[in-house]
């Protein structure tokens, strides 16, 4: 086998001089049988030890009874208390800093948040009531008193709808029946629109420059706007993007559509004699718009 580059043989007689006879014959022995074959004489020549004692220490490694291997060094119950033994009023204390700074449902006493961070309860608690904890304990207390790190969550419908079920009940039965057809089925939308210009976007990048943007994004700075409008070929599982540089309209959505259908529709539906079209309640290519349905009769 190779040898160590010399500063690790250095770091290893160093190590090798701090323990006592018995560690020392140990450690030799377990490197020995770690290097390999001709370990012993490699390690001997290292640590300037003879092959004997490497030898022995192999040995004594072999052949450590369970006895040993479970020997403290340290008493029982040595070392730093815990934080529950050393304060052990730190819940009533943790509590108490965040009364003054938890909000909740007045109808459910179980949805409740704080809007400080786990730097400011430790701070708290040190000045307020001398604890120094760390912020590995402060993380326990929240978990303990079922304070969970969340994010709000858009789940809550805003209105009930007639015959909701309903709907994506027969959304399910048409795709159904277009597929058994091998008719295309596509969703269409338009994204967020994007302003042109120096400004902020989200994302990290590689540079050897630091990168600065205007602090505000306001319209009037911007160099133009750019609107994304999507098309998502269900079956083939592949998306489609138009990129519009003027405004969000019916006549844009129809175009967009056409190209679709000109460029890559046809030609992976060539038997097409339908196609299903999947759009939302809102912007240009809305369902309950007349002025789109119109365009879409052009179109067809």
């Amino acid at each position: 086998m190779v040898s160590y580059p010399q500063e690790i043989e250095q770091r290893m007689r160093q190590f090798f001089e701090s323990l006592s006879e018995k560690d020392r014959r140990r450690y030799a022995g377990i490197e020995a049988l770690k290097y390999g074959h001709g370990g012993r004489n490699y390690i001997a020549r290292v640590l300037g030890c003879s092959r004997r004692t490497v030898s022995k220490g192999a040995k004594d490694i072999s052949g450590l009874s369970r006895a040993e291997t479970e020997q403290r060094i340290r008493r029982p119950g040595g070392g730093r208390k815990s934080y529950q033994e050393t304060w052990v009023d730190i819940d009533e204390k943790f509590l108490h800093v965040l009364r003054d700074h938890t909000a909740g449902d007045p109808m459910d006493e179980t949805v409740r948040w704080t809007d400080l961070s786990v730097k400011e309860i430790g701070q708290l608690l040190r000045n307020d009531h001398e604890m120094n904890v760390s912020k590995a304990v402060v993380r326990q207390l929240l978990k303990k008193h079922n304070y969970r790190r969340r994010k709000a969550q858009k789940k809550q419908t805003m209105k009930r709808v007639a015959n909701r079920n309903e709907q994506f009940e027969t959304l399910q039965r048409l795709k159904a029946k277009y597929e058994a057809a091998g008719n295309p089925i596509v969703s269409m939308d338009t994204k967020k629109k994007e302003q042109l210009g120096n400004f902020y976007r989200d994302g990290h990048l590689y540079t050897l420059e630091e990168l600065t943007t205007y602090d505000h994004d306001f319209g009037s700075f911007a160099e133009g706007v750019i609107i994304p409008h999507s098309f998502y070929d269900i079956r083939l599982n592949v998306g489609y993007i138009q990129l519009g540089t003027s405004h969000d309209t019916s006549e844009f959505a129809c175009d967009s559509f056409r190209h679709w259908w000109y460029h890559y529709g046809r030609l992976h539906y060539p038997a097409a004699t339908s196609i299903l079209v999947l759009c939302d309640g809102g912007g240009s290519n809305s369902s309950r718009h007349h002025i789109f349905k119109y365009d879409l009769q052009i179109l067809a």
